[in-house]
């Protein structure tokens, strides 16, 4: 156990060295789906996967101390993270969520609202007002996601965390863009923290995965029977994948901060680009609260271009080192249409309230060389 150290020194070491069968330097991976009892009605500490492995246990445990968290879940998905928080909710209990959310995240909760598991409403979290209302109905959960997936949306956390307890409410943040190198919404007030641990925790998008993480052993407790109880945890090689990615985390995501800040800067001054939507602007309308509650500003951006869907097709069809794929936070660098690949399950009506357009795209910045990147997106430009 490294709590109390430097984050740096518990995502590079949690778990190194503690091999006590044969010295390992490296932690095991434990593919095994069963353990052995120590006789009868004597289980050791693990009897059976589903409930409990030391491979996935030791990547909980190390995201846990990442977010300052009290425990954390490895579960299949980011989509089985985000579904296992809705645990507590009955038929009437309300969610409160994010109007410009991911796509997938608003295709779950509405899916579910449709069967009548509970009611979700979906608001501006810009819009006073609106959050306000959507308190007053006294909701159980009220969901963040800051930065907002696509459009990088910036919420306050630790306000709207105040209001949501005030009101009854627990708080989940979706912190899968920035990851804990660069943001901890548990001390920020958030009662859950949700990754997709395929993004920037793993990677090297060669690994599905997802983690909720509780600042309550209580909540633990609970989401930890409640995974079992429906078989979402994870798998043990995955786990061991992940955390092998965690190692690299903060060296990953300082180099692809910083050659998405040259990326956001091109951007704005290029004439073929209408709006760049990216937190580390100063132009950017959440660029004051992100300077304050993160760490950095990340490697996610966006930007609308001029001339609508053929522009966007020429340019996608221009680039050589961005890869048109869906996903995030890899080495590699992507680029994604909203429209058309990770919001095309949202309605075009929900797409339209979120200011989802279809000239907007978005960028995960790898690892590649910077010069490289941006005479990339230079060539594509021109060919809008």
């Amino acid at each position: 156990m490294l709590r109390n150290r430097a984050p740096q020194t518990i995502a590079a070491a949690n778990g190194i060295g503690k091999d006590s069968a044969f010295g390992a330097v490296a932690p095991p991976l434990y593919l095994s789906t069963t353990f052995t009892f120590d006789g009868f009605n004597r289980p050791r500490a693990y009897d059976y996967t589903r409930a409990g492995n030391p491979t996935r246990d030791l990547l909980a445990d190390t995201i846990a101390q990442l977010e300052a968290g009290a425990g954390a879940v490895i579960v299949a998905s980011g989509t089985a993270a985000i579904d296992l928080t809705l645990v507590c909710l009955e038929p009437g209990d309300l969610i409160v969520a994010p109007h410009d959310c991911y796509a997938g995240t608003w295709r779950l909760l509405t899916a579910r609202q449709a069967r009548r598991q509970f009611d979700v409403v979906f608001i501006d979290f810009a819009d006073a007002a609106a959050l306000e209302l959507a308190l007053a109905r006294s909701p159980k959960l009220v969901l963040i996601e800051t930065p907002s997936n696509p459009l990088m949306r910036i919420v306050d956390i630790r306000l709207v965390s105040e209001q949501a307890k005030a009101a009854g409410a627990k708080v989940i943040v979706d912190n899968t863009f920035l990851s804990p190198a660069l943001q901890q919404p548990i001390k920020l007030g958030a009662d859950f923290v949700i990754h997709s641990t395929t993004k920037f925790l793993n990677g090297h998008s060669d690994v599905i995965g997802g983690v909720v993480v509780a600042a309550d052993p209580t909540d633990v407790k609970e989401l930890t029977d409640w995974a079992n109880t429906t078989g979402v945890t994870g798998a043990p090689f995955d786990s061991y994948m992940t955390l092998r990615g965690i190692r690299t985390l903060f060296a990953r995501v300082e180099r692809q901060e910083r050659t998405a800040a040259a990326v956001a800067a091109f951007l704005s001054a290029h004439p073929a680009v209408l709006a760049v939507y990216y937190p580390g602007l100063p132009s950017h309308p959440g660029h004051a609260i992100a300077k304050a509650q993160q760490n950095g500003f990340g490697a996610m951006l966006s930007f609308e271009i001029a001339g609508g869907l053929d522009a966007v097709r020429r340019f996608v069809e221009a680039v050589e080192i961005f890869t048109l794929a869906e996903s995030l936070g890899g080495i590699e660098s992507l680029v994604a249409h909203p429209c058309t690949m990770t919001h095309a399950s949202m309605s075009p009506e929900a797409r339209h309230a979120a200011g989802i357009s279809d000239s907007l795209l978005r960028l995960s910045v790898g690892l590649e060389n910077e010069a490289d990147l941006l005479g990339d997106l230079a060539r594509a430009l021109e060919a809008v």
